[in-house]
């Protein structure tokens, strides 16, 4: 069987390199079960979220080995912040209003995974200071389930030593270990229009969150 296509641009491409030995050179970066992403075809990527830098971990990782492109949900405001609104708005990613059900967000997010991309989603909602897991928002259910797409659960472990919620700070460890950890695709099962249905499918997501945070925290804490 020949290799995937590629579906990177050429800014995609040299964006994400340049990300990722930018975090191989501040972390001591552990991903593992990379091959769990499809190489191809609809998937959402649902993982823990500890700090302002895992979307960008998670894209970088998943450009570098896997040759896709990931685009996440993300909180509508950053788009008008001048710092980051642009790449936001080049590289293509979901605006979504916080504490609100947005429909089009949802609705632009289905349709993506439908032709056959990969979403990027933290169902926590916020960076989360704590060691468990916040409760998950439905979002990740309903895109799944309406598009008829596996969800790969994700664990990030590390990130938040370098840039926790508080904000960006320089001390020891001058490389702490990052993991990246990604578990096998949970099959979509259940009626997006079904509130129970949608429960009991977030219910496993967030339980395969939990495992590979889990995994993810042994692994960055492995000598």
């Amino acid at each position: 069987m020949g290799r995937a296509r590629d579906e990177r641009d050429l800014l995609w491409r040299v964006c994400s390199r340049l990300v990722w030995w930018g975090f191989r050179a501040a972390f001591r970066l552990r991903p593992a079960g990379v091959a769990f992403v499809p190489a191809a075809g609809p998937a959402v990527l649902a993982a823990n979220h500890v700090s302002a830098l895992d979307g960008v971990v998670l894209a970088a990782v998943v450009s570098e080995r896997r040759r896709r492109v990931v685009r996440f949900l993300v909180a509508a405001e950053f788009f008008r912040r001048w710092s980051v609104g642009w790449a936001l708005r080049r590289f293509r990613q979901i605006p979504v209003r916080r504490g609100a059900r947005d429909a089009r967000a949802l609705e632009e997010a289905i349709s993506t995974v439908r032709g056959g991309a990969l979403a990027g989603i933290f169902p926590e909602g916020t960076v989360n200071p704590g060691a468990g897991l916040l409760p998950g928002r439905s979002g990740v259910a309903r895109i799944a389930l309406t598009a008829s797409a596996p969800v790969v659960p994700v664990g990030i472990w590390g990130t938040q030593h370098r840039w926790p919620r508080s904000g960006l700070h320089l001390r020891p460890p001058w490389r702490p270990r990052l993991a990246v950890v990604f578990g096998p695709p949970i099959s979509p099962e259940g009626d997006p229009g079904d509130e129970a249905d949608v429960a009991a499918f977030l219910e496993r997501v967030m339980g395969g969150i939990a495992r590979q945070v889990e995994a993810a925290r042994a692994l960055a804490e492995a000598r």
